[in-house]
Protein backbone atom coordinates (compact mmCIF):
# COMPACT_ATOMS: atom_id res chain seq x y z
CA UNK A 1 0.00 0.00 0.00
CA UNK A 2 1.45 3.38 -0.92
CA UNK A 3 0.69 5.56 2.50
CA UNK A 4 -1.27 9.00 1.09
CA UNK A 5 0.27 11.78 3.35
CA UNK A 6 -0.78 15.42 3.59
CA UNK A 7 2.00 17.89 4.68
CA UNK A 8 1.24 21.01 6.06
CA UNK A 9 2.92 24.42 6.87
CA UNK A 10 5.60 23.51 3.86
CA UNK A 11 7.46 26.04 3.18
CA UNK A 12 8.81 26.77 -0.27
CA UNK A 13 12.47 25.87 0.55
CA UNK A 14 12.03 22.49 1.90
CA UNK A 15 9.84 21.27 -1.00
CA UNK A 16 13.43 19.80 -2.02
CA UNK A 17 14.13 18.01 1.17
CA UNK A 18 10.52 16.42 1.38
CA UNK A 19 11.34 15.00 -2.22
CA UNK A 20 15.05 13.64 -1.49
CA UNK A 21 14.43 12.54 1.88
CA UNK A 22 10.93 10.53 0.65
CA UNK A 23 13.38 7.33 0.64
CA UNK A 24 9.93 5.21 1.25
CA UNK A 25 8.25 6.88 -1.78
CA UNK A 26 5.00 7.90 0.14
CA UNK A 27 2.33 10.22 -1.68
CA UNK A 28 3.37 13.09 -0.49
CA UNK A 29 0.51 16.11 -0.95
CA UNK A 30 2.47 18.95 0.47
CA UNK A 31 0.30 21.57 1.09
CA UNK A 32 1.88 25.64 2.21
CA UNK A 33 -0.65 26.63 4.98
CA UNK A 34 -0.95 25.17 8.53
CA UNK A 35 -3.55 22.92 9.34
CA UNK A 36 -6.86 24.90 10.32
CA UNK A 37 -10.67 24.69 10.67
CA UNK A 38 -11.01 26.33 7.53
CA UNK A 39 -8.97 23.98 5.33
CA UNK A 40 -9.23 20.62 7.56
CA UNK A 41 -10.96 19.48 3.87
CA UNK A 42 -7.69 19.04 2.59
CA UNK A 43 -6.87 15.79 4.68
CA UNK A 44 -9.92 13.87 2.75
CA UNK A 45 -8.60 11.17 0.86
CA UNK A 46 -4.86 10.79 2.72
CA UNK A 47 -4.26 8.28 4.85
CA UNK A 48 -1.86 10.54 7.50
CA UNK A 49 -1.23 13.64 8.26
CA UNK A 50 2.02 15.44 8.93
CA UNK A 51 1.60 18.93 11.04
CA UNK A 52 4.40 21.22 12.21
CA UNK A 53 3.97 23.68 15.56
CA UNK A 54 0.71 25.98 15.38
CA UNK A 55 -1.51 23.43 13.35
CA UNK A 56 -4.47 22.91 14.53
CA UNK A 57 -5.74 19.31 16.11
CA UNK A 58 -7.84 19.94 18.36
CA UNK A 59 -11.37 17.30 18.92
CA UNK A 60 -13.12 19.73 16.36
CA UNK A 61 -10.51 18.54 13.31
CA UNK A 62 -9.89 15.02 14.75
CA UNK A 63 -13.07 14.57 14.56
CA UNK A 64 -13.05 15.39 10.93
CA UNK A 65 -10.25 13.36 10.47
CA UNK A 66 -11.84 10.76 11.22
CA UNK A 67 -14.73 10.92 9.00
CA UNK A 68 -12.04 11.23 6.24
CA UNK A 69 -10.69 7.85 7.76
CA UNK A 70 -6.93 9.65 9.01
CA UNK A 71 -5.95 6.77 10.49
CA UNK A 72 -2.07 8.60 11.47
CA UNK A 73 -1.59 12.11 12.97
CA UNK A 74 2.39 12.50 13.36
CA UNK A 75 4.01 15.90 13.95
CA UNK A 76 7.43 16.88 12.56
CA UNK A 77 7.86 18.51 16.20
CA UNK A 78 9.28 17.75 19.63
CA UNK A 79 6.16 19.17 21.13
CA UNK A 80 2.93 17.77 20.29
CA UNK A 81 0.34 19.91 22.39
CA UNK A 82 -1.30 21.36 19.33
CA UNK A 83 -2.51 17.46 18.94
CA UNK A 84 -5.62 16.51 21.11
CA UNK A 85 -4.48 13.65 22.45
CA UNK A 86 -7.89 12.40 24.19
CA UNK A 87 -9.55 13.02 20.91
CA UNK A 88 -7.19 10.89 18.99
CA UNK A 89 -7.71 7.83 21.58
CA UNK A 90 -10.84 8.44 20.97
CA UNK A 91 -11.15 7.76 17.49
CA UNK A 92 -8.05 5.29 17.79
CA UNK A 93 -5.81 7.25 15.58
CA UNK A 94 -1.73 6.85 15.83
CA UNK A 95 0.26 9.69 17.20
CA UNK A 96 4.27 10.25 16.55
CA UNK A 97 6.55 12.89 16.94
CA UNK A 98 10.17 13.81 16.63
CA UNK A 99 12.11 13.46 19.67
CA UNK A 100 14.65 15.69 18.94
CA UNK A 101 16.74 17.54 16.30
CA UNK A 102 20.15 19.60 15.63
CA UNK A 103 20.22 21.09 18.85
CA UNK A 104 22.77 23.44 16.97
CA UNK A 105 20.19 25.10 15.30
CA UNK A 106 18.51 26.48 18.34
CA UNK A 107 21.57 27.22 19.93
CA UNK A 108 23.20 29.05 17.55
CA UNK A 109 20.40 31.24 17.00
CA UNK A 110 19.95 32.18 20.49
CA UNK A 111 23.88 33.02 20.85
CA UNK A 112 23.08 34.78 17.44
CA UNK A 113 20.06 36.94 19.15
CA UNK A 114 22.56 37.76 22.80
CA UNK A 115 25.33 39.32 20.56
CA UNK A 116 23.53 41.05 18.18
CA UNK A 117 21.94 42.77 21.64
CA UNK A 118 25.48 42.94 23.46
CA UNK A 119 27.07 44.35 20.42
CA UNK A 120 24.35 47.13 19.57
CA UNK A 121 24.25 45.48 16.01
CA UNK A 122 20.70 45.94 14.73
CA UNK A 123 20.78 49.26 16.86
CA UNK A 124 23.71 50.28 14.38
CA UNK A 125 22.69 48.98 11.12
CA UNK A 126 19.40 50.22 11.24
CA UNK A 127 20.95 53.93 11.90
CA UNK A 128 23.78 52.76 8.82
CA UNK A 129 20.47 51.82 6.81
CA UNK A 130 19.56 55.42 6.72
CA UNK A 131 22.76 56.18 6.11
CA UNK A 132 23.92 57.49 9.54
CA UNK A 133 27.22 56.43 10.03
CA UNK A 134 27.93 58.23 13.38
CA UNK A 135 29.16 56.85 16.01
CA UNK A 136 27.33 57.04 19.18
CA UNK A 137 27.78 56.09 23.19
CA UNK A 138 24.47 53.05 22.54
CA UNK A 139 27.39 51.59 20.31
CA UNK A 140 30.03 51.02 23.10
CA UNK A 141 29.16 47.45 24.31
CA UNK A 142 31.76 44.26 26.51
CA UNK A 143 33.61 42.33 24.79
CA UNK A 144 31.66 39.15 25.26
CA UNK A 145 35.18 37.27 27.35
CA UNK A 146 34.38 39.72 29.72
CA UNK A 147 30.96 38.37 29.96
CA UNK A 148 29.00 35.95 32.54
CA UNK A 149 26.29 33.51 30.81
CA UNK A 150 23.35 32.21 32.25
CA UNK A 151 21.89 29.12 30.71
CA UNK A 152 19.25 27.77 32.16
CA UNK A 153 18.22 24.16 31.39
CA UNK A 154 21.62 21.91 30.55
CA UNK A 155 20.11 19.39 28.06
CA UNK A 156 21.28 18.87 24.49
CA UNK A 157 20.59 22.72 23.24
CA UNK A 158 21.70 24.50 26.44
CA UNK A 159 24.69 22.63 26.45
CA UNK A 160 25.78 23.19 22.65
CA UNK A 161 25.10 26.95 23.85
CA UNK A 162 27.20 26.81 26.53
CA UNK A 163 30.00 25.03 24.25
CA UNK A 164 29.29 27.94 22.20
CA UNK A 165 29.58 30.55 24.10
CA UNK A 166 32.19 29.41 25.88
CA UNK A 167 34.58 28.75 22.58
CA UNK A 168 33.98 32.59 22.59
CA UNK A 169 35.57 32.94 25.94
CA UNK A 170 33.08 33.94 28.12
CA UNK A 171 32.11 32.16 31.87
CA UNK A 172 29.29 30.12 31.18
CA UNK A 173 27.39 29.47 34.34
CA UNK A 174 24.70 26.67 34.49
CA UNK A 175 21.14 25.94 36.25
CA UNK A 176 19.33 22.41 36.35
CA UNK A 177 17.64 19.94 38.40
CA UNK A 178 19.79 17.37 36.72
CA UNK A 179 23.40 17.91 36.04
CA UNK A 180 25.11 15.50 33.95
CA UNK A 181 28.57 15.17 33.88
CA UNK A 182 28.91 16.10 30.42
CA UNK A 183 27.29 19.78 31.32
CA UNK A 184 30.05 19.97 34.81
CA UNK A 185 33.06 20.02 32.10
CA UNK A 186 31.63 23.02 30.52
CA UNK A 187 29.43 25.12 32.82
CA UNK A 188 29.89 26.07 36.38
CA UNK A 189 26.31 25.24 38.06
CA UNK A 190 24.89 27.46 40.94
CA UNK A 191 21.84 28.14 42.16
CA UNK A 192 19.28 29.36 40.05
CA UNK A 193 19.12 32.90 42.41
CA UNK A 194 23.23 33.23 42.14
CA UNK A 195 23.19 32.37 38.29
CA UNK A 196 20.24 35.47 37.50
CA UNK A 197 22.65 37.99 40.01
CA UNK A 198 25.76 37.31 38.28
CA UNK A 199 25.04 36.77 34.65
CA UNK A 200 25.31 39.66 31.81
CA UNK A 201 22.99 37.42 29.59
CA UNK A 202 20.46 34.89 30.64
CA UNK A 203 19.27 32.04 27.97
CA UNK A 204 16.22 29.65 28.57
CA UNK A 205 16.02 26.19 27.52
CA UNK A 206 13.47 24.06 29.66
CA UNK A 207 10.40 22.39 28.30
CA UNK A 208 7.30 23.69 29.08
CA UNK A 209 5.25 22.10 31.61
CA UNK A 210 1.46 23.20 31.70
CA UNK A 211 0.31 24.34 35.28
CA UNK A 212 3.76 23.76 36.48
CA UNK A 213 6.27 26.48 35.00
CA UNK A 214 3.94 29.37 33.05
CA UNK A 215 5.07 32.81 33.44
CA UNK A 216 8.61 31.55 35.14
CA UNK A 217 9.68 34.54 33.69
CA UNK A 218 8.22 36.90 36.17
CA UNK A 219 8.57 40.19 38.05
CA UNK A 220 9.94 38.22 40.64
CA UNK A 221 12.47 36.14 38.07
CA UNK A 222 13.53 39.82 36.80
CA UNK A 223 14.24 41.28 39.91
CA UNK A 224 17.20 38.67 40.90
CA UNK A 225 18.98 39.23 37.46
CA UNK A 226 21.49 41.76 37.19
CA UNK A 227 20.62 44.91 36.28
CA UNK A 228 21.76 46.00 32.44
CA UNK A 229 21.41 42.09 31.76
CA UNK A 230 20.15 40.66 28.21
CA UNK A 231 17.47 37.69 28.34
CA UNK A 232 17.12 35.24 25.10
CA UNK A 233 14.32 32.94 24.98
CA UNK A 234 14.10 30.45 22.71
CA UNK A 235 12.61 27.74 24.56
CA UNK A 236 8.52 27.98 25.00
CA UNK A 237 6.92 31.41 25.02
CA UNK A 238 4.74 30.24 27.53
CA UNK A 239 7.54 30.38 29.80
CA UNK A 240 7.93 34.24 29.97
CA UNK A 241 5.12 36.86 31.06
CA UNK A 242 5.82 39.60 28.59
CA UNK A 243 4.40 42.07 30.35
CA UNK A 244 6.96 42.09 33.06
CA UNK A 245 9.71 41.83 30.48
CA UNK A 246 8.12 44.77 28.90
CA UNK A 247 8.17 46.53 32.47
CA UNK A 248 11.59 45.83 33.21
CA UNK A 249 13.12 46.90 29.92
CA UNK A 250 11.07 50.26 30.20
CA UNK A 251 12.62 50.63 33.65
CA UNK A 252 16.07 49.49 32.14
CA UNK A 253 16.34 46.50 34.63
CA UNK A 254 16.91 44.85 31.51
CA UNK A 255 19.14 46.12 28.80
CA UNK A 256 17.70 43.86 25.79
CA UNK A 257 15.50 41.00 25.00
CA UNK A 258 15.27 38.58 22.58
CA UNK A 259 12.44 35.78 21.48
CA UNK A 260 11.72 33.34 19.26
CA UNK A 261 8.52 32.44 20.72
CA UNK A 262 5.35 33.33 22.18
CA UNK A 263 2.52 31.92 23.93
CA UNK A 264 -0.16 31.97 21.87
CA UNK A 265 2.05 32.40 18.69
CA UNK A 266 -0.17 31.53 15.93
CA UNK A 267 -2.13 34.44 16.56
CA UNK A 268 1.06 36.52 15.58
CA UNK A 269 3.52 34.39 13.73
CA UNK A 270 3.40 33.26 10.29
CA UNK A 271 1.26 36.33 9.00
CA UNK A 272 1.56 39.33 7.63
CA UNK A 273 -0.50 42.76 9.56
CA UNK A 274 -1.70 45.34 7.87
CA UNK A 275 -2.08 46.85 11.00
CA UNK A 276 -1.64 45.92 14.16
CA UNK A 277 -5.34 46.20 15.70
CA UNK A 278 -5.12 42.37 16.33
CA UNK A 279 -1.93 42.31 17.77
CA UNK A 280 -2.04 42.27 21.75
CA UNK A 281 -0.93 45.38 23.31
CA UNK A 282 2.02 44.06 25.10
CA UNK A 283 3.27 42.21 22.55
CA UNK A 284 3.07 45.22 20.14
CA UNK A 285 4.88 47.40 23.05
CA UNK A 286 7.66 44.88 23.16
CA UNK A 287 8.20 45.14 19.25
CA UNK A 288 7.65 48.59 19.40
CA UNK A 289 11.07 48.66 21.48
CA UNK A 290 13.59 47.59 18.60
CA UNK A 291 16.34 47.51 18.67
CA UNK A 292 16.60 46.76 22.46
CA UNK A 293 13.78 44.51 21.69
CA UNK A 294 14.40 41.10 18.85
CA UNK A 295 11.55 39.18 17.42
CA UNK A 296 11.75 36.07 15.01
CA UNK A 297 8.87 34.10 14.22
CA UNK A 298 9.81 30.65 15.53
CA UNK A 299 12.89 30.31 13.44
CA UNK A 300 15.16 28.19 15.81
CA UNK A 301 14.40 25.58 13.95
CA UNK A 302 14.47 26.47 10.87
CA UNK A 303 18.06 24.97 9.17
CA UNK A 304 19.05 22.13 6.83
CA UNK A 305 20.13 19.87 9.26
CA UNK A 306 17.00 20.55 11.60
CA UNK A 307 15.31 20.22 8.59
CA UNK A 308 16.76 16.95 7.52
CA UNK A 309 16.66 15.25 10.90
CA UNK A 310 12.67 16.65 11.68
CA UNK A 311 11.76 14.67 7.83
CA UNK A 312 13.75 11.22 8.24
CA UNK A 313 12.46 10.97 11.53
CA UNK A 314 8.87 11.47 10.76
CA UNK A 315 9.35 9.29 7.65
CA UNK A 316 10.75 6.33 9.41
CA UNK A 317 8.17 6.91 12.08
CA UNK A 318 5.45 6.47 8.94
CA UNK A 319 7.98 3.49 7.98
CA UNK A 320 8.07 1.07 11.91
CA UNK A 321 4.33 2.13 12.13
CA UNK A 322 3.33 0.27 8.88
CA UNK A 323 5.74 -2.53 8.86
CA UNK A 324 6.38 -2.90 12.51
CA UNK A 325 2.51 -1.99 14.00
CA UNK A 326 4.23 0.92 15.74
CA UNK A 327 7.12 3.46 16.19
CA UNK A 328 9.27 4.29 19.22
CA UNK A 329 8.39 8.16 18.71
CA UNK A 330 4.36 7.32 19.43
CA UNK A 331 2.59 9.74 21.94
CA UNK A 332 -0.11 8.52 24.13
CA UNK A 333 -2.11 9.88 26.91
CA UNK A 334 -0.39 8.81 30.24
CA UNK A 335 -1.86 5.92 32.08
CA UNK A 336 -3.55 6.91 35.05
Amino acid sequence: MTLKIACYGVRENEIPFFHKLNIYNFQLHLLKPLLSHENIETADGVDAILLRANCVADRQNMSKLSEYGVKYVFTRTVGYNHIDLQAAKDYNMYVARVPSYSPNAIAELALTLAMSLLRHTAYTTSKTAQKDFTVDPVMFSKEIRNCKVGIIGTGKIGLTEAKLFKGLGATVLGYDIYQSEEAKQVVTFKELDDLLSESDVVSLHVPYFPGENEKMVNESFISKMKDGSILINTARGELQDNEAILKALQTNKLAGFATDVFANEKEIFFQKFSNDEKLDPIVKALIELYPRVLITPHIGSNTDEALKNMLETSFKNFYDTLTKGSTPNAVSLPNK
